[in-house]
């Protein structure tokens, strides 16, 4: 590999582990195995006489065959690919990426959790359905609405649950309303959900302070919209100061306030939305609430509402029976019908009380000041390096542009992948969109003042670099195992699945049989 040129001195690591590794069926060799068995004590059978039809014949009906030691090397090396909380800090902002402790993991690894199956009797699930009523409490206090569901298993699966609260009350009410207003500064997801669930979209701009118009949203409002969906603090990192007459606008004509509860890093312990006025909010607990985040699958993402939403709430609800005993009421007329197979993605409910727990309320309430404190340290460190588009005071997480650098054409996606050479994660590139060239930075509570020291040592050089160097961040990173990848032909045609290689014979056949 090329030598890579620094300039300055990283001080973070600046390699990375980049040994190329074939998939297994390449490996495979025939008669290895990772395994050993006895004899067989009983006659052998067929696999195919077992299977019958069922027996694959497409080429990809024997499994790749390895010995241990190529099984155990072959995932190690392919583990060093990835970048993990574990090896160093997701600057991504708007994502929350904070670390996972170690003892959720331990507690949802309990056997009569861990095992617990989603049929069982609820005189046998009494243990886990006070688990899931313990975390409903602590949620709904913390957000300070009335009731919840912790069915939605991700945040836009949140935001859509939410909207169907909301259409579910006006239709009830006699007037189903056909608008949703998004403001500009909201999450990308919001205007897609308020689509989805039927709803018209309108664009509510923000003002000179990246805040809600208020004369402008008192313009928009009327008897026929539903909802504003709105991300407090918004996506860059400012609280919205009006709240309270926010909601008052909307109140007057009927409409609802959705609140976007991905920020809620920033406000735990601080404020409660309910208390400002939102009627429904979804909440990420693989966000605030430190649970797994990514990989498509343990995502959780409830909605806490309030008592005016309740009757349409998911089914079935968690309830206490006359005797004490907790049980799932699943007589709900106005239901807008259950959202999540069983009642949620349960491992997750496990890992949040477990946070929530082991911090309590005076912990939740640091972790929240410590995330924005983080988070004005970064900028006050790195303003002036980069432009600061909006000069309003940030709270979790602070939004620069790429201004300064584009002069030299150097622009924020190039500034992020050169942050990789320097040993992170690349922060948020261009968004929000109402940031031209956005670089959306969010340290969370989780970083040491070391940590922060050395992103901000990173992108100083990472700058300098752009007016020093232009070319040598257009063409990063330079240290992975891939260089830069063609992002667009990888969006128009990707590759899903491995194919065999296919042999000169057989080729020369196939095109013989096309031309024939």
């Amino acid at each position: 590999m090329e030598e890579t040129k620094f300039i300055g001195t990283p001080r973070k690591a600046t390699t990375h582990v980049s040994q190329n590794e074939g998939l297994m069926f390449e490996k495979s060799s025939a008669g290895k195995k990772g395994y050993r068995l006895p004899l067989l004590d009983v006659p052998a059978v067929d696999a195919a006489a077992l299977l019958g039809e069922a027996v694959r014949t497409d080429g990809l009906g024997v499994m790749p065959e390895l010995s241990e030691i190529e099984i155990i090397r072959h995932f190690t090396r392919l583990s060093t690919w990835n970048y993990a909380i574990d090896l160093g800090m997701y600057p991504l902002g708007s994502c929350t990426m904070k670390y996972n402790p170690r003892i959720n993991e331990a507690v949802a690894r309990l056997e009569g959790l861990a095992e617990a199956h989603p049929y069982q009797p609820e005189s046998l699930s009494q243990g886990a359905l006070g688990i899931m009523k313990m975390l409903s409490d602590a949620l709904i206090e913390i957000t300070g609405m009335d009731t919840i569901t912790l069915q939605p298993a991700a945040g836009a699966h949140g935001e859509f649950t939410g909207i169907l609260l909301t259409k579910a009350f006006h239709t009830a009410n006699g007037n189903p309303r056909t608008k949703v207003i998004v403001p500009d500064s909201a999450h990308g997801t919001n205007p897609a959900t308020a689509a989805v669930c039927g709803y018209q979209v309108a664009n509510l701009k923000s003002n000179a302070l990246g805040m809600v118009d208020l004369a402008e949203l008192e313009k928009m409002v009327d008897e026929d919209v539903a909802a504003l969906m709105l991300t407090n603090p918004s996506t860059i990192g400012v609280f919205e100061s009006d709240i309270h007459k926010i909601s008052d606008i909307l109140h007057a004509k009927g409409a609802l306030l959705y609140m976007d509860g991905a920020n809620m890093n920033a406000l735990v312990g601080k404020t409660r939305p309910g208390d400002f006025g939102a009627d429904v909010m979804h909440l990420n607990l693989h966000k605030t609430f430190s649970t797994p985040h990514g990989g498509g699958g343990p995502g959780s993402g409830p909605v806490a509402c309030k008592k005016i939403l309740e009757p349409f709430l998911p089914s079935p609800v968690l309830k206490t029976n006359p005797d004490g005993t907790l049980g799932f009421d699943y007589n709900r007329p106005q239901s807008v019908g259950r959202v999540r197979a069983w009642y949620g993605n349960f491992g997750m409910f496990v890992r949040a009380l477990a946070y929530i727990l082991a911090n309590g309320p005076d912990g939740l309430r640091q972790t929240t000041e410590d995330a924005v404190l983080n988070a004005n340290y970064l900028r006050s460190k790195l303003e002036g390096t980069f432009e600061l588009p909006y000069k309003t005071r940030s709270l979790h997480e602070v939004v620069f542009s790429d201004k300064l650098q584009a002069k030299n054409g150097v622009k924020t996606g190039d500034m992020g992948k050169r942050l990789i050479d320097y040993g992170f994660h690349p922060y948020t590139v261009s968004f929000p969109l109402v940031v031209n060239g956005a670089m959306m930075i969010e340290p969370t509570e989780s970083e040491s003042k070391e940590e922060l020291d050395l992103l901000v040592d990173a992108l100083t050089q990472v700058a300098r670099e752009a007016e020093e160097n232009p070319e040598l961040v257009k063409n990063a990173p330079h240290t992975t195992r891939l260089q830069r990848l063609d992002e667009t032909g990888a969006a128009r045609k990707p590759v899903l699945r491995w194919k065999a290689p296919v042999s000169s014979t057989e080729l020369t056949a196939n095109t013989a049989a096309k031309e024939w």
